[in-house]
């Protein structure tokens, strides 16, 4: 899959200053207490950060429910990727859906393997094709759920049903970075799937909801047989200390609960995103992340540059589709006036 972000820069008669919805990040800033917590260690810059992540590796076991050893923090849940992916074993392959997350084949090739792409189901992983892939040269199964760039989210029981099917001894990475952003109550758990399988490999990051994406910072909950190796990667790439202090705070049940009005207010302007874009005729895929996917397919280049012409970039798949990042409500609004203005000229 390649894909790319379609730049412009911003004309001199153009009042309003570019927006960038090709990241999925949040359009929320980090809570006061957050910016608070992070301008007061400033001063403690030239100590380096705990290596093990011991105070957080503790509160994240704490809120969970597990063991400290079944716990990685590193800095985001892509570098974690990267240490499962290099750890847990010397098979050649990694099974992966074709439509998702652009750094994976990177990733895997990193960790000196090769991926085994697997066709979608339309907007979704194709799970039974996927489990026909799976062979004797199998390193790991590799999934983000809800998926990305295409929003789509797998459902406990089909999941969990795929876990069935698979051997027993075979890691399968669930990578759940959007997790936050569901509001489908049918959508597969990942700890549940973990706590009931002795093969899931949980990722989960605090880049995302969390609006902690500059400060880089993640975890894995790994079954303990499995983290080992991968520790001793994360100890060599360790997220700095006010990274650590900052995701720590996040877990306060007070900062947490605002956190999750912030969620609830994100996928209710999500939702509401679609039927709008719907209601002018754009094609939109349903969604469960902080972001939405219009699968224009050999349109999807010419619609990013009529953004990019509007001050908005977006994140192209040449000849698949546009991811289009959940924005403020300004930014939203200017995306409805460039889409309106797309569905005119066709």
């Amino acid at each position: 899959m390649s894909g790319a972000v379609v730049s412009t820069t911003a004309s001199p008669a153009r009042a309003q200053a570019p927006v960038d919805l090709s990241k999925n990040e949040t359009p929320y800033p980090p809570l006061a207490a957050i910016q608070r917590l992070v301008r007061e260690g400033a001063g403690t810059l030239h100590r380096y950060p705990d290596f093990g992540a011991g105070v957080l590796t503790a509160g994240l076991a704490d809120m969970i429910g597990v063991g400290p050893d079944a716990i990685l923090v590193g800095p985001g849940s892509a570098p974690l990727c990267q240490h499962l992916l290099q750890a847990l074993g010397p098979q050649p392959e990694v099974v992966h859906p074709a439509l998702t997350f652009e750094g994976y084949p990177l990733l895997i090739r990193n960790a000196g393997a090769r991926g085994v792409p697997v066709p979608m189901d339309g907007y979704r992983p194709d799970l039974a094709a996927m489990a026909a892939a799976v062979t004797s040269a199998t390193r790991c199964v590799l999934l983000c759920n809800p998926n990305n760039p295409t929003g789509a989210v797998l459902h406990h029981d089909e999941l969990a049903d795929f876990l069935s099917r698979m051997p027993p001894d075979l890691p399968v990475i669930i990578d759940e970075a959007y997790r936050e952003f569901v509001n489908d109550t049918s959508a597969a758990d990942g700890l549940r799937l973990y706590r009931d399988s002795s093969s899931v490999c949980l990722l989960r990051t605090f880049s995302k909801a969390y609006t902690l994406a500059g400060l880089r910072v993640g975890y894995a909950v790994v079954p303990p047989r499995l983290a080992a190796a991968a520790r001793v990667l994360s100890l060599v790439f360790f997220p700095g200390s006010l990274a650590q202090a900052a995701a720590l705070a996040s877990l306060q049940p007070a900062v947490h609960a605002r956190l999750r009005r912030r969620w609830a207010a994100l996928s209710a302007a999500r939702d509401e995103l679609i039927t709008e874009l719907r209601g002018l005729g754009l094609p939109v895929a349903p969604s469960q992340g902080n972001f939405i996917w219009l699968p224009l397919g050999t349109l999807a280049t010419r619609f990013a540059e009529h953004a990019a012409a509007a001050g908005v970039r977006v994140w192209t798949v040449d000849g698949e589709g546009v991811r289009i990042t959940i924005g403020s409500a300004p930014a939203r609004r200017r995306l409805l006036a460039l889409s309106a203005a797309w569905q005119r000229d066709q």
